[in-house]
């Protein structure tokens, strides 16, 4: 078909071409008019709004502190600017409101959510308790792809194991602090019982991250997985004066340049099938501070809210203000969140089953 410019008709009933720099400036004119009804239409919707910011644990702790400094710049990427505010819903370690997220929360980009890692896994290996497809939500993006960042065992400075090797010969597990289903802090604590070998017991139901640097701190529990990032969120004094030891890695490919000498957990899996697992189980580290919105709102809604979010990571006055909270960005955006879960969904049944029972109370 001819694209080329249509003939105009003058008044007089002559015919002539547009010259090329009319063309361009007409066809400049509605490209302009095309993009300004939509962004007019969203800068209208979100004016005089809220926009409720969920966080599904409770409050000091990792995704509460992303969470928290998001509602404090995202508004500024919104046309309309939104007043912005934080909810924290925490309950069966965030699975609660990831529930609510894909099945009852209104669907006008009202809301979003800073969900947990783990819980999109958890969701494609068939979990009862988790009702929702990942697949189907909004992926808005993730803070963090763990470029440099690592999830830690650590340990108190008064612990008697000084490495890896010497935890193994000890006559008592660790006793790790954890929280609930689809948690990390339980998830690795299990996958290095069983592919790595470490000598510990995994104590579940804290609250959150915050109860746990409690627990530690009275000596109920002798240590944790956790972040570095969550570490200096939540306890960077003891970080810095080296109150905590860390005794492996997960959630890396190559060593902590900063730690040479601490072993990241794929050096030490046993055969191919061990890795297999290891590397579905990491996957969710690479989305490592994700952010959604439900299934279902407008498509150009879900435009906005990307390319805000994007916007927002990617500012460097927003970035200097989480990396003074301890949080290190690395981001990524929706669409490549969605693309990890896709990989994820493809892993092989086997390894799926077995990280399926590796996750069943024992």
């Amino acid at each position: 078909m001819d694209r080329r410019p249509a003939p105009a008709i003058s008044r007089h009933g002559k015919r002539h071409m547009f010259t090329r720099r009319g063309a361009l400036a007409s066809m400049s004119a509605m490209a302009a008019g095309a993009l300004a009804a939509p962004a007019h239409a969203q800068s209208s919707f979100y004016a005089g709004r809220t926009l409720n910011i969920i966080v599904g644990s409770s409050t000091g702790g990792y995704y509460d502190t992303a969470g928290r400094t998001i509602a404090r710049h995202l508004a500024r990427f919104i046309p309309g600017k939104p007043n912005i505010i934080v909810q924290n819903q925490p309950g069966a370690g965030g699975l609660a409101i990831a529930n609510k997220l894909a099945n009852t929360l209104e669907r006008d980009g009202t809301s979003i959510v800073v969900m947990s890692r783990a819980l999109p896994q958890l969701a494609l290996l068939g979990d009862p308790n988790a009702n929702f497809d990942p697949l189907k939500l909004n992926w808005l993006g993730s803070l963090s792809s763990y470029k440099d960042d690592a999830y830690l065992m650590v340990v108190n400075e008064n612990f008697p194991a000084k490495n890896i090797a010497e935890l193994a010969r000890l006559p008592k597990p660790a006793i790790l602090g954890g929280t609930r289903g689809g948690s990390t802090n339980i998830t690795f604590g299990l996958i290095g019982k069983d592919l790595v070998g470490m000598n510990v017991d995994v104590v579940r139901g804290f609250p959150g991250a915050n109860e746990i640097w409690l627990a530690m701190e009275r000596g109920e529990v002798d240590g944790q997985i956790v972040d570095i990032s969550a570490i200096m969120v939540g306890r960077p004094q003891l970080w810095a004066e080296k109150k905590l030891r860390p005794l492996i890695a997960f959630g890396r490919t190559q060593r902590l340049p900063e730690f040479p000498d601490l072993p990241i957990a794929r050096e030490l899996v046993k055969n191919a099938d061990d890795f297999a697992l290891l590397d579905f189980a990491e996957l969710p580290f690479f989305m490592a501070l994700p952010v959604v919105a439900p299934p279902g709102i407008p498509a150009d809604r879900v435009a906005l809210l990307r390319k805000a979010f994007m916007d927002m990571a990617l500012d460097e006055t927003f970035r200097a203000e989480m990396l003074k909270a301890g949080i290190m960005t690395s981001p990524i955006d929706g669409m490549a969140v969605t693309a990890l879960l896709e990989k994820a969904a493809q892993t092989p049944e086997p390894v799926r089953q077995r990280f399926a029972r590796l996750l069943a109370d024992k």
